[in-house]
């Protein structure tokens, strides 16, 4: 159970009371035993078919409540409203059935992920609408709004938010003696899920501590969004929408959303690789002629992972070849534009492949890291694509600086792993 005395406002320097930048929550978890059959991977990372197949057998999968279109017929439009409705069933009938409970008072929770030899903790709170409109949570991504608008309907349908937003922050010391102190406890949660992955929850529920972790994250000053940009933006709305309906007050729940807070030191990027569909009508031979304009090339005898910023692999017509971009086209003070994503669409992608808008050109596609280099040989072998480049993972603190900047990256610039499981905690939104 959590202990803990509702103290919401902080006092600034100057005596007046404003708003924290996260605060604890009482949460909506499984019960004893049945957090194996709830754990699921996040929506947005399996297709329809693929959570139809993990969630065979598997009634308390969280994929029911998060991809309820597995519930309704083949070919069921995956955004029409009954796939909300059958959601909001879903979620409701895991409730009456004693699979989710809610905790009885509000708390913080600490969420390990293992993944091989990496191990990151983060803590689980509701953070501020208000801060995220103010840019205390920064953003460096642009959204689309059919996405905002699908993720807007289902925290409606739900009346909770299920979905994590992961976010980042700079390393605090007295924050990681409280992780240190709490964690040196057994967990409430302890899976290893089918992916090797293993996730870890403890309860925050003492006072003091709860104290000084609302405390030390306002003093951190900000948060940066690493995924999770569309859940902002709906959290967003729908807190906007309800105070234009008449109800309005801090207080709410809806003014906050649920989040997954991981300090910087612990966070792992992994390349998002690019593969292109045609060579825009060059040969093989002409198209590395171009390539040679602002790259130095150099053949490679195998597959190239990129050893640092400025390097790529290119893998066309059967070979790999080493780019680095040649000396004087890296732009000085611009943290967009000095990104290896920014390099290889200014100085490639654009002029020699003409792919002027990567975010809607269909004749490109992005490769998360985590599926390994064979996957973009395979791609081009199979003729499906033309040329592939594998990158160098973008720095953390380059996604930080073009946040602090109050600008944007271009698109699929970062991979997270591991990703944050579904259904371990929500927030509803009574």
């Amino acid at each position: 159970m959590c202990a803990f005395r509702a103290v919401w406002a902080l006092p600034d320097r100057y005596g007046e009371v404003h708003m924290p930048l996260i605060r604890p929550f009482a949460g909506l978890r499984p019960s004893a035993g049945f957090a194996p059959q709830v754990l699921a991977p996040p929506y947005d990372v399996v297709t329809t078919a693929e959570a139809r197949v993990r969630a065979q057998g598997r009634p308390w999968s969280f994929l029911h409540i998060s991809r309820p279109e597995i519930d309704l017929p083949p070919g069921t439009d995956p955004y029409a409203p009954e796939v909300y409705r059958k959601g909001r069933e879903n979620f409701l009938n895991q409730i009456a059935a004693g699979v989710l409970v809610r905790d009885p008072a509000p708390c913080y929770y600490l969420y390990r992920l293992v993944m091989g030899s990496h191990v990151q903790t983060g803590l689980v709170a509701a953070a501020s609408v208000a801060a995220y409109e103010m840019q205390r949570i920064r953003r460096h991504e642009y959204t689309r709004p059919d996405k905002e608008d699908d993720r807007v309907r289902q925290i409606e349908a739900l009346d909770a938010q299920t979905g994590p937003v992961f976010l980042t922050y700079r390393r605090r010391a007295a924050i990681d003696g409280v992780v240190a102190a709490v964690t040196a406890s057994p967990p409430a949660v302890d899976i290893t899920a089918d992916d090797g992955v293993r996730h870890s929850l403890w309860v925050v529920g003492g006072q003091d501590a709860i104290g000084l972790l609302t405390a030390e994250f306002e003093a951190a000053g900000s948060l940066y969004i690493a995924d999770g940009h569309h859940r902002c933006a709906a959290a967003a709305r729908v807190a906007a929408a309800r105070r234009a309906g008449g109800v309005s007050g801090q207080d709410h729940a809806w003014e906050y959303f649920l989040a997954v807070i991981f300090p910087d030191s612990q966070m792992q990027i992994l390349p998002y690789n690019r593969v292109v569909r045609d060579l825009n009508g060059l040969t093989p031979d002409a198209f590395l002629g171009r390539v040679a304009a602002d790259f130095e090339v150099h053949p490679a005898s195998g597959a190239v992972t990129p050893a640092r910023a400025g390097e790529f692999g290119m893998y066309c017509a059967g070979r790999w070849h080493r780019l680095a971009i040649r000396a004087g086209r890296v732009p000085a003070g611009d943290p967009v534009h000095r990104l290896d994503v920014s390099l290889l669409a200014d100085f490639l992608l654009a002029p020699v492949l003409g792919i002027k808008d990567p975010r809607r050109d269909q004749r490109i596609d992005f490769v998360g890291g985590i599926r390994g280099l064979g996957e973009l040989e395979q791609r081009v072998d199979r003729g499906e694509m033309a040329v592939a480049f594998s990158m160098f993972p973008t720095a953390l603190s380059d996604l930080m600086a073009v946040a602090d900047a109050g600008q944007v990256m271009p698109p699929k610039s970062t991979w997270f792993e591991p990703k944050l499981a579904d259904g371990l905690v929500s927030q509803p939104l009574d």
